[in-house]
C-alpha cells in the first residue's frame, strides 16, 4: 500500500510540474516577449491578395475578356474604432450606419481578417483616404481586379458575370478557400469554368504599430505568398462574327437567338441571345437602378434563349423526318406523293403551305416545304422510329455545351403520350402535328444548330463547346480539352438527298433571301406557331455545301416567317465568315443589310397571323397547320 501511495504521489508531482511549466511558458510569451515585440513593431497583419482571373481569348488570338485595376477599401474589424468608422464613412460619402453594419457582418465572420467594405474607389478618394490612414487603424486600400470586356460585343450570356459570394454559398465554399470578399462566377463561362479562372490567392504580411500605422513588410516580405493567376481560356468564338450576330439580331427589335457552329469540330463560332445588356453594369460596384431594370424587365434579358428556351421547330424539323423515312425504307428519294393543296384527317381539311404541289418527291417537298408530303410521311414512319432518330441527333437531351442551365427540350414518344393522356387514349392526330414540327415537340436553338452541323458533315455528331483549351498558369503549357463525338448510322445517300432539298430552299424555295454570292448555301425555313402572339421565325443552314465551314440557326420571336426575317441574318453571317473574314476589320457589319432586316421586321410586326391551332376534338389530337415559312 505504501508503495502504491508513493507511486500516486510521484505521478501527481510530475503532472503538477508539467502544468507549472506550461503556464510559465505562456506567461513568458504573453507578458515578456509580446511586450518586446509590441514595443518594437506592434503586430503582424496578414492581408490576402486576390489572384487575377484568367483571360478569355477568341479563336483568332484576340483578347476578349481581361482584367483592369480595381481599388477597394478593406477593414480589419478588430482594429477599427467607432471614431474611425465615422471618418471613413465621411471620406467615402456613405452613411455611417451602413458602413458599421458591413463591418459588424465582417466581424461575425472573422474579426481578424480584412474585409472589403467599398469597391471601385476613384483616384481622388484613394488619395483622401491615404492622407488620413494615420487616424484609421485597421483600414487598408488594396488594388484588386475587375473584368474588362471587349468593345466589340456584349457577350452577355456567353461570358457571364461575377457576383459576391453569399453567406449561404460560404457554408460550402469556405473550405475551398472562399471568403466574404470574394467574387464567384454567377453565369456563363465565368461560372462554368470558375475553378480554372479563379486562380489561387496570395498573402502579404505587414508590420503595424499600435496606432495601426504600416511599418513595412514583415521580415522583408520573406514569408509572403505569391498568388497564382487563373488559367487563360482559348475559345472557339470568332469575335467579329459574334459582334455581327448581336447587331443583326438587335436590329430586328425582337427577342431571339443566333447560334453558329463549326461543323468540323462542334466549336461554337457565335452565340447570342436578345435582349441582352452591358456586363459592365455588374462590374465592380453594381449600379442598382440599372440592375433592377434588368432583373424586372418583362422581356427577360437574363434568360439565355440560345440554350434555355425551347420552341416548336416548325418546318425545320421536316429534315429529321426525311432522314428517318429514307433510312427506314419507308419511302425512296424518287417516290412521289400527290399534294392537292390540302390534307384530310379526322374529318377536317388542312391547307398545304404554297397551295397544290401536285406529284412531289422528297427533295422538292423539302424545297417547297410541302406540308401534305410530311403529314403523310409521319403516319408511315410512326412515332417510335421518329422519336428514335430525333434522339440519335441529340433532341430531347442536353447537348453538353460548357455553359450552365442548358435545357433538354421535349421529344414526345409513345411513353410520353401514354403517361400524359393514358394508354390507348390518344390518336394519330398527335403524329400529324409532329410531322411538320408542331405540337408538343420543343427544341432549343443550340440543338437545331448542331443538327444542321451534323447534316453538313454527313453524320458526325460533335459535342458543342465554347472552350477549345486553356493555358495552365503554373506551367504555361497549353492544354486542349477533349469532347465527345460519334458517327451516326445514317447513309451518305440519305444526307445527299436532304442536302439537295436544302440547296433548293435557298436557290428557289422559301429561303432565297439567304443567297450569298459565290457560296452554295443549304438551308431550311420554319415558322413555329405561338399561342401567345405572332409566330416565331426559324432558319437553319450551313455553307459552303461542298466543304462546310459554318452551320447556323437563327430564331426571331414573334417575327412571322423564317424566310423573310431569319434568312437574311444568316446570309450576312455566312457572307462575313466565308467571304469577308480576314479581309475586313474586326466587327464588320453591312449597314444596308441591317436596315433591310429592320424594315422587313417592322412590316411583319404589323401583320396579324390568322392561322390558329386546329381543334383537337375534330382531329383526334392537336393537329396544327403550318402557317408557312
Amino acid at each position: 500500500m505504501d508503495r502504491l501511495q508513493r507511486g500516486v504521489k510521484g505521478v501527481s508531482v510530475a503532472i503538477v510540474a508539467i502544468f507549472i511549466f506550461i503556464y510559465g511558458r505562456l506567461a513568458w510569451l504573453q507578458l515578456v516577449e509580446q511586450e518586446a515585440i509590441g514595443s518594437k513593431s506592434g503586430s503582424i497583419r496578414r492581408i490576402w491578395v486576390q489572384a487575377p482571373r484568367g483571360n478569355l481569348i477568341d479563336r483568332n488570338g484576340d483578347l476578349i475578356l481581361e482584367n483592369r485595376p480595381l481599388y477597394t477599401v478593406k477593414v480589419i474589424p478588430s482594429e477599427i474604432r467607432d471614431q474611425g468608422i465615422g471618418i471613413l464613412a465621411w471620406l467615402l460619402g456613405i452613411p455611417g450606419p451602413d458602413l458599421k453594419a458591413q463591418i459588424e457582418k465582417a466581424r461575425d465572420y472573422n474579426p481578424f481578417s480584412a474585409s472589403t467594405v467599398y469597391h471601385n474607389l476613384d483616384e481622388v478618394s484613394v488619395a483622401r483616404i491615404q492622407e488620413n490612414l494615420w487616424q484609421l487603424p485597421g483600414v487598408t486600400i488594396e488594388v484588386e481586379n475587375k473584368r474588362k470586356y471587349s468593345d466589340l460585343f456584349f457577350g452577355t450570356h456567353l461570358l457571364g458575370y461575377l457576383r459576391g459570394v453569399t453567406t449561404r454559398q460560404l457554408d460550402t465554399l469556405a473550405e475551398r478557400g472562399y471568403s466574404p470578399d470574394d467574387k464567384i462566377g454567377s453565369t456563363g463561362l465565368e461560372r462554368f469554368y470558375e475553378e480554372r479562372l479563379r486562380g489561387e490567392k496570395g498573402a502579404r504580411f505587414e508590420l503595424v504599430n499600435p496606432l495601426g500605422e504600416l511599418m513595412g513588410a514583415y521580415e522583408g516580405g520573406r514569408h509572403d505568398l505569391s498568388y497564382v493567376k487563373g488559367d487563360d481560356l482559348y475559345l472557339s468564338i470568332d469575335a467579329g462574327l459574334q459582334s455581327l450576330a448581336e447587331k443583326l439580331l438587335r436590329k430586328t427589335g425582337k427577342s431571339g437567338a443566333v447560334v453558329a457552329v463549326d461543323p468540323a469540330t462542334g466549336g461554337i463560332l457565335a452565340m447570342c441571345s436578345v435582349p441582352d445588356f452591358d456586363l459592365d453594369i455588374l462590374n465592380g460596384t453594381t449600379r442598382k437602378g440599372e440592375w433592377a431594370d434588368i432583373a424586372l424587365s418583362p422581356r427577360k434579358p437574363l434568360f439565355n434563349r440560345a440554350i434555355q428556351a425551347a420552341y416548336p421547330p416548325g418546318s425545320t424539323y421536316k429534315l429529321l423526318l426525311s432522314i428517318a423515312a429514307l433510312e427506314e425504307g419507308v419511302i425512296t428519294p424518287e417516290q412521289t406523293v400527290n399534294c392537292p393543296g390540302y390534307f384530310e384527317f379526322g374529318g377536317r381539311k388542312f391547307k398545304c403551305h404554297g397551295g397544290a404541289h401536285g406529284s412531289i418527291n422528297m427533295s422538292r417537298a423539302i424545297t417547297q416545304s410541302c406540308n401534305v408530303y410530311f403529314y403523310k410521311l409521319i403516319l408511315q414512319v410512326g412515332i417510335d422510329k421518329w422519336h428514335d432518330y430525333g434522339e440519335m441527333f441529340g433532341f430531347g437531351n442536353r447537348e453538353g455545351i460548357d455553359l450552365p442551365g442548358e435545357k433538354r427540350g421535349l421529344l414526345p414518344s409513345t411513353e410520353y403520350y401514354d403517361k400524359r393522356l393514358g394508354k390507348g387514349r390518344w390518336t394519330k392526330g398527335y403524329l400529324v402535328s409532329l410531322g411538320i414540327g408542331q405540337g408538343e415537340l420543343n427544341v432549343t436553338p443550340l440543338q437545331l444548330a448542331n443538327f444542321a452541323a451534323t447534316i453538313a458533315n454527313n453524320g458526325t455528331w460533335h459535342q458543342p463547346h465554347l472552350v477549345n483549351g486553356y493555358r495552365d498558369a503554373r506551367s504555361r503549357a497549353y492544354v486542349p480539352l477533349k469532347y465527345d463525338q460519334r458517327q451516326l448510322p445514317v447513309s451518305r445517300r440519305t444526307f445527299d438527298v436532304v442536302k439537295q432539298g436544302m440547296e433548293g430552299v435557298v436557290l428557289q424555295g422559301t429561303g432565297t433571301l439567304a443567297k450569298v454570292p459565290g457560296v452554295t448555301v443549304a438551308g431550311k425555313t420554319g415558322t413555329a406557331q405561338n399561342p401567345h402572339g405572332q409566330d416565331h421565325a426559324w432558319f437553319v443552314c450551313f455553307a459552303p455545301v461542298e466543304q462546310p465551314k459554318i452551320a447556323i440557326t437563327v430564331l426571331v420571336e414573334n417575327a412571322g416567317f423564317g424566310g423573310s426575317v431569319s434568312a437574311p441574318i444568316a446570309r450576312e453571317l455566312i457572307n462575313y465568315y466565308v467571304n469577308v473574314r480576314g479581309h475586313a476589320p474586326t466587327g464588320y457589319s453591312d449597314t444596308k443589310a441591317l436596315e433591310s432586316i429592320k424594315a422587313v421586321s417592322d412590316s411583319l410586326s404589323s401583320r396579324r397571323v390568322k392561322e390558329s391551332a386546329a381543334d383537337s376534338s375534330q382531329a383526334g389530337g392537336n393537329v396544327v397547320e403550318d402557317p408557312g415559312d
